[in-house]
């Protein structure tokens, strides 16, 4: 029997990547051969696939970057990426093709598209990117990593949720300890892009608690290089424990401890919190494409299991009143912790698998 082969191609961004290695890792398992179609922004996020996935990069470009001169060369370098993609698939036929979004998906999904081959999508947010946007209508299948998604008019969605990593999944559903009258631990996590506002904010907000919640606080707060100092000596002169780190290696195991978690709303984040089930306060990034960050809460706050503060909302005052009320109400913030979990999706990657392996069942017919 002929090994199938499953071509997925991803952007050169971790929300992009991330549920790429997830499907490599389970495909691969079920005996598929995986290849991966990138960039070299994309290259970098590989070092975790599995070994035996072939890894190829490809020609593609954005017209968000560089001045006349790039954004001139944009479309010949998609129409050059998009012309080897398709010689690539007439000498090897790939079973299907999977997108997950960001320039460097378009060459392996126009050349798809161009040979009629079996394809599909994965959008891991709320709003479609802008990639994905314009293939939704051209593939059997938009699976969605966010509930509900805003899709264009004949585009075929399907909720399937966000691929989340093994240590997610080890703390999937944790036991929670509700808040009280003892040591507590208070996480808060944003990406790259948008965490000043949070360094800004959150340790002002965190020493404006009254004391009988603050002296029982530990605070993990991921804060960027440049504003790592200023917010670990503000916390030191408040008189509050807390670790202030560039990026923590462990986060899946710092949300199963937190009695609250304090977040940006990207799409890994939120499904993060609701497979481990934690009570959070979401923080969407105002200039976030489409307002996507928005959109990826509406199932966490409509479940009650987040709370959703916008940019042009936060000051130290409504954020220290907002931890405050999750802090010294035991009953409400596990009643959040289970709301949070009831909205995850610990099978994210099985449901992906069953939707690749059904789209190749059904072109095989």
């Amino acid at each position: 029997m002929t090994q199938k082969l499953l071509l997925m191609a991803a952007g050169g961004t971790g929300g992009h990547m991330f549920p790429a290695q997830a499907l490599a890792e389970a495909m691969l398992r079920r005996g598929w051969r995986v290849k991966l179609s990138t960039d070299a922004r994309g290259a970098r996020y590989t070092g975790g696939f599995p070994h035996m996935t072939e890894i190829t990069e490809v020609s593609s470009a954005t017209f968000a970057r560089g001045g006349l001169l790039a954004k001139a060369m944009v479309a010949p370098r998609i129409a050059a990426g998009v012309a080897a993609m398709a010689l690539e698939m007439r000498r090897e036929r790939p079973d299907v093709v999977i997108g997950f979004g960001g320039y460097p998906s378009i060459p392996a999904l126009g050349a798809a598209t161009l040979l009629g081959l079996p394809r599909m999508i994965h959008e891991q947010n709320g709003v479609l990117g802008k990639v994905n946007q314009k293939f939704a209508t051209r593939v059997a299948q938009v699976a969605c990593g966010v509930w509900p998604t805003e899709l264009p008019e004949g585009a075929q969605g399907v909720h399937v949720g966000n691929p989340v990593r093994g240590a997610v999944l080890e703390r999937q559903g944790a036991p929670y300890i509700p808040p009280g009258d003892y040591p507590m631990s208070l996480l808060v996590i944003g990406g790259s892009q948008g965490a000043r506002i949070l360094s800004d904010v959150v340790p002002g907000a965190i020493a404006a608690l009254p004391e009988a919640i603050r002296r029982h606080l530990r605070v993990s707060h991921q804060a960027r290089d440049e504003d790592q100092a200023r917010v670990a000596q503000f916390y030191a002169d408040a008189g509050i424990d807390a670790e202030v780190q560039p990026f923590f290696t462990d986060v899946p195991a710092r949300i199963s401890e937190a009695q609250l978690v304090i977040s940006r709303s990207g799409a890994s984040s939120i499904a993060d919190i609701s497979v481990i089930g934690r009570p959070s306060i979401l923080i969407p990034l105002a200039t976030a494409a489409g307002d996507h960050q928005t959109a990826n809460t509406r199932g966490l706050v409509e479940a009650g299991g987040a709370i959703r503060i916008p940019e042009s909302a936060l000051d130290t005052a409504s954020l220290a009143e907002q931890i405050a009320a999750v802090l010294t109400n035991a009953q409400g913030a596990t009643q959040m912790a289970n709301a949070a979990l009831s909205t995850g999706i610990p099978d994210a990657t099985d449901r992906l698998v069953a939707l690749v392996e059904h789209l190749s069942e059904e072109a095989a017919q």
